[in-house]
Protein backbone atom coordinates (compact mmCIF):
# COMPACT_ATOMS: atom_id res chain seq x y z
CA UNK A 1 0.00 0.00 0.00
CA UNK A 2 1.50 3.64 -1.03
CA UNK A 3 1.09 5.71 1.75
CA UNK A 4 -0.65 8.86 1.86
CA UNK A 5 -0.07 10.28 4.97
CA UNK A 6 -3.25 9.39 6.85
CA UNK A 7 -2.07 9.86 10.10
CA UNK A 8 0.70 12.64 10.25
CA UNK A 9 1.06 14.34 12.98
CA UNK A 10 -0.71 11.59 15.24
CA UNK A 11 0.16 9.33 18.14
CA UNK A 12 -1.39 5.87 18.17
CA UNK A 13 -1.07 2.86 21.23
CA UNK A 14 -0.75 -0.58 19.77
CA UNK A 15 -0.47 -3.52 22.03
CA UNK A 16 -0.04 -7.08 20.83
CA UNK A 17 2.55 -4.90 18.48
CA UNK A 18 5.42 -8.02 18.45
CA UNK A 19 3.94 -10.42 16.15
CA UNK A 20 0.87 -11.34 13.26
CA UNK A 21 -2.00 -8.34 13.75
CA UNK A 22 -0.44 -6.05 15.78
CA UNK A 23 2.22 -5.66 13.96
CA UNK A 24 1.53 -5.11 10.52
CA UNK A 25 -1.27 -2.78 12.23
CA UNK A 26 1.74 -0.91 14.10
CA UNK A 27 3.78 -0.42 11.02
CA UNK A 28 1.24 -0.04 8.52
CA UNK A 29 0.45 3.43 10.96
CA UNK A 30 3.99 4.49 11.21
CA UNK A 31 4.12 4.17 7.43
CA UNK A 32 1.09 6.80 7.14
CA UNK A 33 2.86 9.25 9.25
CA UNK A 34 1.59 8.10 12.89
CA UNK A 35 3.86 7.88 15.78
CA UNK A 36 3.36 4.63 17.44
CA UNK A 37 3.61 3.22 21.05
CA UNK A 38 4.17 -0.26 20.65
CA UNK A 39 3.26 -2.12 23.31
CA UNK A 40 3.92 -6.02 23.80
CA UNK A 41 5.51 -8.69 26.64
CA UNK A 42 7.35 -9.82 24.56
CA UNK A 43 10.59 -7.15 24.61
CA UNK A 44 12.76 -8.45 22.47
CA UNK A 45 10.76 -9.24 19.45
CA UNK A 46 8.52 -5.77 20.49
CA UNK A 47 12.37 -3.43 20.28
CA UNK A 48 12.36 -5.37 16.74
CA UNK A 49 9.04 -3.96 15.31
CA UNK A 50 10.02 -0.67 16.70
CA UNK A 51 13.41 -1.08 15.07
CA UNK A 52 12.06 -1.42 11.83
CA UNK A 53 10.03 1.26 11.94
CA UNK A 54 12.18 3.66 12.76
CA UNK A 55 14.68 2.56 10.04
CA UNK A 56 11.93 3.14 7.49
CA UNK A 57 11.74 6.68 8.76
CA UNK A 58 9.03 6.66 11.23
CA UNK A 59 8.53 7.05 14.78
CA UNK A 60 8.09 4.67 17.39
CA UNK A 61 9.15 3.28 20.66
CA UNK A 62 9.01 -0.05 22.29
CA UNK A 63 7.19 -0.65 25.85
CA UNK A 64 7.18 -3.69 27.57
CA UNK A 65 4.01 -4.46 29.64
CA UNK A 66 2.08 -7.76 31.29
CA UNK A 67 -1.47 -7.29 30.40
CA UNK A 68 -2.47 -10.39 32.04
CA UNK A 69 -1.58 -8.64 35.49
CA UNK A 70 -4.11 -6.16 37.19
CA UNK A 71 -1.76 -3.37 36.85
CA UNK A 72 -0.16 -4.31 33.66
CA UNK A 73 -2.31 -1.96 31.15
CA UNK A 74 -0.59 0.97 33.52
CA UNK A 75 2.36 0.44 32.44
CA UNK A 76 1.12 0.23 29.12
CA UNK A 77 -0.06 4.12 29.37
CA UNK A 78 2.00 6.95 28.04
CA UNK A 79 3.16 9.47 30.71
CA UNK A 80 0.79 12.29 31.95
CA UNK A 81 2.04 15.18 30.15
CA UNK A 82 3.24 13.57 26.88
CA UNK A 83 1.28 14.33 23.80
CA UNK A 84 -2.04 13.02 23.33
CA UNK A 85 -2.67 9.87 22.01
CA UNK A 86 -5.39 10.29 18.87
CA UNK A 87 -5.36 5.96 18.20
CA UNK A 88 -5.50 2.85 20.10
CA UNK A 89 -5.71 -0.49 19.01
CA UNK A 90 -6.18 -3.35 20.89
CA UNK A 91 -4.28 -5.99 19.46
CA UNK A 92 -2.91 -8.09 22.56
CA UNK A 93 -4.12 -11.77 23.11
CA UNK A 94 -2.32 -14.66 25.04
CA UNK A 95 -1.66 -17.61 22.61
CA UNK A 96 -4.73 -20.10 22.38
CA UNK A 97 -4.41 -23.73 22.19
CA UNK A 98 -6.65 -26.03 20.70
CA UNK A 99 -6.53 -28.43 23.17
CA UNK A 100 -7.60 -26.52 25.93
CA UNK A 101 -11.11 -26.99 25.22
CA UNK A 102 -14.58 -26.69 27.26
CA UNK A 103 -13.88 -29.73 29.78
CA UNK A 104 -9.80 -29.09 29.49
CA UNK A 105 -9.42 -25.36 30.05
CA UNK A 106 -7.90 -24.11 33.32
CA UNK A 107 -8.76 -21.34 35.65
CA UNK A 108 -5.10 -19.70 34.90
CA UNK A 109 -5.69 -20.14 31.07
CA UNK A 110 -8.94 -18.73 31.47
CA UNK A 111 -8.06 -15.51 33.88
CA UNK A 112 -4.88 -14.36 31.33
CA UNK A 113 -7.57 -14.35 28.45
CA UNK A 114 -9.85 -12.77 29.95
CA UNK A 115 -7.53 -10.54 31.51
CA UNK A 116 -5.53 -9.14 28.64
CA UNK A 117 -8.26 -9.37 26.49
CA UNK A 118 -11.47 -7.63 28.37
CA UNK A 119 -10.45 -6.37 31.81
CA UNK A 120 -6.59 -4.82 30.73
CA UNK A 121 -8.63 -3.76 27.04
CA UNK A 122 -11.39 -1.43 29.15
CA UNK A 123 -9.50 -0.10 31.44
CA UNK A 124 -6.83 1.23 29.01
CA UNK A 125 -9.54 1.93 26.46
CA UNK A 126 -11.15 4.28 29.81
CA UNK A 127 -7.92 6.17 30.47
CA UNK A 128 -6.94 7.00 27.00
CA UNK A 129 -10.57 8.03 26.07
CA UNK A 130 -10.88 10.36 29.77
CA UNK A 131 -7.37 11.83 27.94
CA UNK A 132 -8.74 12.03 24.78
CA UNK A 133 -11.70 14.05 26.01
CA UNK A 134 -9.65 16.21 28.03
CA UNK A 135 -7.04 16.93 25.31
CA UNK A 136 -10.59 17.72 22.91
CA UNK A 137 -8.71 14.77 20.41
CA UNK A 138 -11.19 13.63 18.21
CA UNK A 139 -9.35 9.94 18.85
CA UNK A 140 -10.30 6.34 17.55
CA UNK A 141 -10.00 2.89 18.62
CA UNK A 142 -10.40 -0.30 17.79
CA UNK A 143 -10.35 -3.57 18.94
CA UNK A 144 -9.05 -7.14 17.10
CA UNK A 145 -11.60 -9.23 18.47
CA UNK A 146 -12.75 -12.68 16.18
CA UNK A 147 -15.70 -14.42 14.38
CA UNK A 148 -15.66 -16.64 17.56
CA UNK A 149 -16.91 -13.71 19.56
CA UNK A 150 -20.53 -15.20 17.83
CA UNK A 151 -19.84 -18.77 16.57
CA UNK A 152 -18.61 -21.22 18.95
CA UNK A 153 -15.25 -23.31 18.44
CA UNK A 154 -14.08 -25.31 21.87
CA UNK A 155 -12.08 -22.66 22.59
CA UNK A 156 -14.35 -20.85 25.34
CA UNK A 157 -12.04 -18.73 27.29
CA UNK A 158 -11.09 -16.91 24.02
CA UNK A 159 -14.51 -16.60 22.63
CA UNK A 160 -16.04 -15.69 25.66
CA UNK A 161 -13.19 -12.69 25.81
CA UNK A 162 -13.76 -12.17 22.96
CA UNK A 163 -17.15 -11.47 22.99
CA UNK A 164 -16.64 -9.16 26.13
CA UNK A 165 -14.55 -6.96 23.78
CA UNK A 166 -17.62 -6.52 21.45
CA UNK A 167 -19.86 -5.28 24.17
CA UNK A 168 -16.87 -3.05 25.44
CA UNK A 169 -16.81 -1.57 22.12
CA UNK A 170 -20.42 -0.92 21.78
CA UNK A 171 -20.44 0.58 25.66
CA UNK A 172 -17.73 2.61 24.84
CA UNK A 173 -19.08 3.73 21.72
CA UNK A 174 -22.14 5.63 23.13
CA UNK A 175 -20.20 7.14 26.18
CA UNK A 176 -17.11 8.50 23.87
CA UNK A 177 -19.26 9.38 20.91
CA UNK A 178 -20.59 12.74 22.08
CA UNK A 179 -16.62 13.67 22.25
CA UNK A 180 -16.42 12.84 18.97
CA UNK A 181 -14.41 9.62 19.52
CA UNK A 182 -15.10 6.49 17.34
CA UNK A 183 -14.24 3.30 18.75
CA UNK A 184 -14.90 -0.28 16.48
CA UNK A 185 -13.88 -3.72 16.52
CA UNK A 186 -12.37 -5.52 13.37
CA UNK A 187 -13.13 -9.44 13.45
CA UNK A 188 -10.23 -11.55 10.92
CA UNK A 189 -11.10 -14.60 9.30
CA UNK A 190 -8.38 -17.50 9.32
CA UNK A 191 -4.99 -16.04 9.39
CA UNK A 192 -1.88 -17.72 10.39
CA UNK A 193 -0.13 -16.98 13.19
CA UNK A 194 -1.46 -16.58 16.45
CA UNK A 195 -3.64 -19.23 17.62
CA UNK A 196 -4.29 -20.61 14.31
CA UNK A 197 -2.38 -23.10 12.43
CA UNK A 198 -2.73 -22.93 9.06
CA UNK A 199 -0.26 -26.12 8.53
CA UNK A 200 -2.74 -28.59 10.29
CA UNK A 201 -6.45 -26.94 8.59
CA UNK A 202 -5.76 -25.45 5.67
CA UNK A 203 -9.41 -25.27 4.34
CA UNK A 204 -8.72 -22.42 1.88
CA UNK A 205 -10.61 -24.03 -0.94
CA UNK A 206 -13.58 -23.65 1.56
CA UNK A 207 -13.38 -20.07 2.16
CA UNK A 208 -15.23 -18.05 -0.67
CA UNK A 209 -12.49 -15.37 -1.76
CA UNK A 210 -10.26 -18.77 -1.97
CA UNK A 211 -7.35 -18.00 0.52
CA UNK A 212 -6.67 -17.57 3.74
CA UNK A 213 -6.08 -14.19 5.15
CA UNK A 214 -2.90 -11.99 6.34
CA UNK A 215 -1.77 -9.43 8.78
CA UNK A 216 -1.72 -7.18 6.06
CA UNK A 217 -5.48 -8.00 5.16
CA UNK A 218 -6.21 -7.15 8.46
CA UNK A 219 -3.66 -3.78 8.82
CA UNK A 220 -4.79 -2.37 5.82
CA UNK A 221 -9.21 -2.61 7.03
CA UNK A 222 -7.67 -1.17 10.52
CA UNK A 223 -6.37 1.87 8.55
CA UNK A 224 -9.72 2.54 7.04
CA UNK A 225 -11.44 2.16 10.04
CA UNK A 226 -8.89 4.57 11.99
CA UNK A 227 -9.25 7.31 9.31
CA UNK A 228 -11.89 9.72 9.78
CA UNK A 229 -11.25 10.32 5.83
CA UNK A 230 -12.85 6.53 5.22
CA UNK A 231 -14.52 5.79 8.15
CA UNK A 232 -15.59 9.16 10.07
CA UNK A 233 -19.39 7.88 10.51
CA UNK A 234 -18.98 4.39 11.78
CA UNK A 235 -18.88 3.44 15.43
CA UNK A 236 -19.64 0.97 17.69
CA UNK A 237 -20.00 -2.02 14.97
CA UNK A 238 -17.37 -4.57 13.90
CA UNK A 239 -16.18 -5.49 10.41
CA UNK A 240 -15.35 -8.46 9.50
CA UNK A 241 -12.45 -9.14 7.39
CA UNK A 242 -12.75 -13.36 6.76
CA UNK A 243 -12.61 -13.64 2.60
CA UNK A 244 -16.36 -14.48 3.21
CA UNK A 245 -15.54 -17.16 5.64
CA UNK A 246 -18.65 -16.36 8.01
CA UNK A 247 -20.44 -17.29 5.41
CA UNK A 248 -20.24 -20.71 6.30
CA UNK A 249 -20.43 -20.08 10.17
CA UNK A 250 -16.17 -20.78 10.16
CA UNK A 251 -15.19 -24.54 9.09
CA UNK A 252 -15.62 -27.34 11.20
CA UNK A 253 -12.14 -28.43 12.46
CA UNK A 254 -11.32 -32.17 12.42
CA UNK A 255 -12.03 -34.12 15.44
CA UNK A 256 -9.40 -35.44 17.24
Amino acid sequence: MTSIGLFRGETALVTGSASNIGRAIAVALASEGAAVRCVDIDMARNASVAEQITKGGGTAEAVAADLSTPDGWRAALPAAGQPPLSMFVHSASPPRREADGALTVSEATWDAMANTNVRSGFFLAQEIGRRMKAAGTKGRMLFITSLHAETPRNIPHYAASKAGQTMVVKELARALGPAGIRVNALAPGAVPGGGFNAAAFDFSDKIPLGRLGTAEDMANTALALLSDRFSAYVTGTTVAVDGGIALYNWIPLPRD
